[in-house]
């Protein structure tokens, strides 16, 4: 016999070996694992992810544009409200408020000077004037009428007591244009003219005040600052964040809950905080409001649920992120199986259960569930035996191999 004759024959009964081999093992009862069904207290839980905020904040922004002096705070340090958090470079600003305060003198100057009737110099020469005038007119006034009475004797002619008589109506018209002008040195108008420069001298020492003391620049409350963006010689302009100053003895988590799972999600629920910075450390607290709005967060749509957690020794910071266990639901004394022997087939959730060395399909109906097993509220008694997942899928009626869990 040929040597090629010999393989031929060799792999001819490698087949057939193998052949056999793959029929026995698609008929032979498969080995399965069960779990049975026991009844005991599951905790549901949610687990998600969340961001860590003050209970309380506020940030602090430069109120006018300048170069930063000092900064006199550091991160994490406890302040009180009006502390200095940073100064801006001030001389020009005290040069402003000294220009505004001198403008505001001047102009208080004029309008006192106003108030008083004009100089007191053309005061003066007025009423020395009219006092001239004044006695003059008395000369005046007895000069006529002695001449009057001279012209009537034929003393004195008549052009005389004209003459005299002129005199004195000329120093009267002569002391009343003095009162008028004495009058005139200040009119309504230049009153009020005077009195808008003092308000506008006085609206720009404000604003040059205001300068001033924006120079410092201070916290709005009492707290710890958990944010400190500006730096010593950096210019700021009006409006830019300077730092940030909150409450972080009791902090706010803002927990990010997937849409599907907002129903499971209530007010008062617990909730635990863990760190991965921290391992071991938990914050907890409870559920103190629901999502108002559901938004797209990456490739999630997500509602943000609030909870406050105690964070007496600081050791979490805001904008921390951090994860989050919900328990959503506990039910106590409930039959749970391994979410590993659920099944779906033809649309319907069910098990297979062990009876007489098979499988038998039952349908079940879940309820709440943890990470790792289920509530079932019908559809089996505690005891059943369960079929956990394998690598061949069974068929109602199927004998098999029953394995320990």
């Amino acid at each position: 016999m040929s040597r090629t004759t010999l393989t031929l024959i060799l792999i001819i009964l490698l087949g057939i070996a193998a052949a056999v081999w793959i029929h026995e093992r698609s008929t032979a009862a498969p080995a399965v694992a069960f779990a049975q069904v026991r009844r005991e207290t599951l905790v549901s839980n949610l687990t998600t992810n969340a961001k860590i905020e003050p209970s309380a904040w506020a940030e602090v922004h430069a109120e006018r544009a300048g170069v930063v002096e000092r900064v006199a705070v550091h991160k994490g340090q406890m302040v009180r409200k009006g502390d200095p958090i940073a100064e801006l470079t001030s001389q020009d600003a005290r040069a402003e408020m000294a220009s505004a305060e001198a403008a505001v003198a001047e102009a208080r100057a004029h309008l006192e000077t106003i108030l008083h009737g004009g100089t007191a110099q053309a005061q003066v020469d007025i009423a020395n004037e009219i006092a001239r005038n004044r006695l003059e007119l008395e000369a005046a006034e007895r000069d006529a009428e002695i001449t009057k009475r001279l012209a009537a004797k034929q003393a004195a002619t008549g052009q005389d007591a004209i003459d005299a008589s002129q005199r004195v109506e000329r120093l009267r018209a002569a002391i009343a244009a003095l009162e008028k002008k004495r009058a005139a040195l200040v009119s309504s108008t230049d009153r009020a003219a005077a009195e808008a420069k003092v308000r506008q001298a006085e609206a720009s020492l404000d604003q040059a005040r205001l300068r001033l003391e924006h120079s410092a620049i201070l916290a709005p409350m009492n707290g710890t600052v958990y944010d400190l963006p500006v730096r010593q010689s950096a210019f700021l302009s009006a409006g830019d964040p300077v730092a940030g100053v909150g409450n972080l003895q009791r902090l706010q988590v803002r927990i990010q809950v997937d849409e599907p799972e907002l129903g499971r999600v209530g007010v008062g629920m617990p909730v635990t905080v863990t760190w991965d910075a921290l391992p071991g450390r938990q914050w907890q607290g409870t559920v103190e409001k629901m999502p108002t709005e559901v938004t797209p967060v990456g490739t999630r749509q997500v509602g943000v649920a609030l909870a406050t957690i105690e964070n007496s020794d600081l050791k979490l910071v805001p904008g921390t992120n951090v994860n989050v266990e919900i328990v959503s639901q506990v039910v106590a004394g409930g039959l749970t199986i391994p979410k590993e022997a659920i099944r779906t087939e033809n649309g319907n959730t069910g098990v297979y259960v062990l009876r007489d060395g098979q499988v038998a399909w039952r349908p079940i109906q879940l309820g709440a569930s943890s990470i790792t097993r289920a509530v079932v509220v019908s559809g089996l008694s505690e005891g059943d035996q369960v079929a956990l997942r394998t690598e061949r899928a069974l068929r109602d009626g199927q004998a098999v191999r029953p394995m320990a869990e």
